[in-house]
């Protein structure tokens, strides 16, 4: 269906298609930002340095009353986005704005057409790199099933338009077309596009996932990660013997996975060249657009180390600046899935394998620990963290509706599924140590390249899943958590602790799910009677 509620006349002055050249000199002409000594182009956000989750609202109506998960979304009237909408336009009328056609998603099946409106070159540079581009021919032909439009200078009216604040990010998904004001922090774009297709795409069996994922060089293993931030979901999917297909955002219909992007959006917050160098080279060159990464007032060089901006620093490239980037963005039926979970607690093991009752269990759990002393307010203690689906904001949806289209599609498949902990072992954070990368790439290549499940195997007391006993070049007590303490009971009672966690967070979804799911939840009585 064509979207013509925002349409190209809207505006003053529309500069329509414009390639990274152009736009970075517009953007330097207007003083949207600096180019760095790399050839980076380098924006400042202003006090939204993330996401505001708060400012984004839904419309409810006839259509989407009944499909959205409202206790995880806010809802906007009909009325409130009309006028709205009249104010953008309004707002659109004397301006010269930025507009680039492009597609979200790698499968021509069920690619998404979208036109994204920017008042600042900067963010029409960065959805160009962030989105798939069209070919001139399908240029000739494209027409928008789905219309983002940002204007950071525009303020919203609490009063007027039922929003929080002068920030808002509204959705119309009926009619196809996202609003957002008062934020220059360009991933709100990005994941507006993400936010529709997540609502869109599992009426047609396909499931849309916040994952990364790669293939073998062969093009016959597939692999997709889950993981929260701090999980390592960027750095183990980025394998120099693999090929990436994304860090983000993926989709897996009948046809097997597929990228919704052609780009990546990486944290740059202490980048090094030793550590991730195909990152830093990434972020090192022209059509590259860095947010909120310090620039040396002299020399105009990056500063990856400094976080007085944010932590949250981030660098936004095409996928073809990564060597080993797949040029399709699909690849086949995953034959692994991997959950990535950083337990500071130090109770999970380094690499677990799920039944698929299990592995929608903790799907929908989304379990990682924030580590104490890293955000304000967290005191001591590691906190825990359950974002269902790995990615709640994102979900329109009740989460049961991605957990058993997930469960079907692994069955189906019969892919093999894994929870790898890159947290913390023998001992909670302050006490343990990090679990050492070399034996979680170990492990991990292990688990891809199938040898892993033909390992010795133990079933874990609490969780209940099968837990590897030995392979070849890791420490056999790192793959037991219990026997990396000093203290068992001190184990055996944080164990308690997190399960107890788990059960709780679990609870909003047990009517939603069937008894095996629920039967996969750990229980420390489970462990007592064996």
């Amino acid at each position: 269906m064509a979207n013509d509620l925002f349409p190209l006349s809207a505006a003053g002055t529309i500069q329509h298609n414009l390639s990274a050249t152009p736009l970075v000199e517009i953007a330097i002409k207007n003083g949207e930002g600096h180019l760095a000594s790399t050839g980076a182009f380098c924006a400042e956000t202003g006090v939204h340095t993330g996401r505001s989750p708060n400012d984004k609202f839904i419309v409810c109506d006839g259509e989407t009353k009944d499909a959205i998960w409202w206790d995880n979304s806010a809802a906007m009237t009909p009325e409130h986005f009309e006028v709205l909408l009249a104010d953008f336009l309004a707002f659109a009328k004397d301006k010269e704005l930025y507009v680039q056609d492009l597609f979200g998603g790698a499968d021509v099946h069920h690619r998404l057409a979208t036109r994204v409106f920017t008042e600042l070159a900067w963010h029409s540079h960065f959805i160009r790199n962030m989105l798939r581009r069209p070919s001139d021919a399908e240029l000739e032909v494209f027409t928008p099933e789905f219309t983002v439009v940002s204007f950071p200078s525009f303020k919203a009216d609490p009063a007027k338009h039922g929003t929080r604040s002068q920030t808002v990010i509204a959705c119309d998904f009926t009619r196809r077309l996202v609003l957002i004001g008062g934020s220059s922090y360009a991933g709100e774009i990005k994941k507006s596009v993400f936010s529709f297709l997540n609502y869109t795409l599992p009426a047609k069996d396909v499931m849309p996932m916040h994952c990364s994922a790669n293939v073998s060089a062969d093009l016959k293993n597939s692999a997709v990660f889950f993981g929260l931030s701090g999980t390592g979901k960027t750095t183990l999917s980025a394998d120099p013997k693999r090929i990436l297909l994304g860090d983000d955002e993926h989709g897996w219909s009948q046809n097997g996975i597929f990228n919704f992007e052609g780009g990546c959006y990486a944290k740059t917050i202490r980048l090094s060249a030793e550590a991730e160098p195909e990152i830093w080279e990434a972020s090192n060159r022209f059509g590259t657009v860095l947010e909120n990464v310090v620039l040396d007032d002299k020399t105009r060089k990056p500063d990856f180390d400094d976080g007085s901006l944010t932590e949250n620093t981030r660098s936004c490239y095409p996928l073809d600046f990564i060597s080993n980037a797949s040029e399709t963005g699909t690849a086949g039926h995953p034959s692994n899935i991997v959950m990535l979970t950083a337990d500071a607690f130090a109770i999970l093991p380094p690499i677990a394998k799920l039944t698929p009752s299990q592995a929608m269990y903790h799907f929908l759990s989304g379990f990682t620990a924030k580590v104490a002393g890293t955000e304000k307010g967290m005191g001591n203690e590691p906190q825990p963290t359950f974002s269902t689906c790995f990615g709640a904001p994102f979900m329109p949806r009740h989460p049961s509706v991605y957990g058993n289209l997930l469960r079907k599609l692994i069955a189906d498949h019969k892919v093999d599924c894994w929870l790898v902990n890159t947290g913390w072992t023998g001992g909670k954070f302050g006490t343990g140590s990090r679990m050492p990368i070399k034996a979680t790439r170990a492990l991990l290549n292990a688990a891809l390249s199938g040898k892993l499940k033909d390992q010795p195997m133990r079933t874990d007391p609490v969780f209940g899943f099968k837990v590897p006993t030995e392979l070849d070049g890791v420490d056999p007590k790192i793959l037991n958590p219990r026997d990396t303490w000093a203290d068992t009971a001190a184990y055996d009672a944080q164990a308690a602790t997190l399960v107890g966690m788990f059960n709780k967070n679990f609870e909003k979804f047990a009517s939603h799910v069937d008894s095996d799911v629920l039967a996969a939840a750990p229980s420390v009585q489970r462990a007592a009677a064996e």
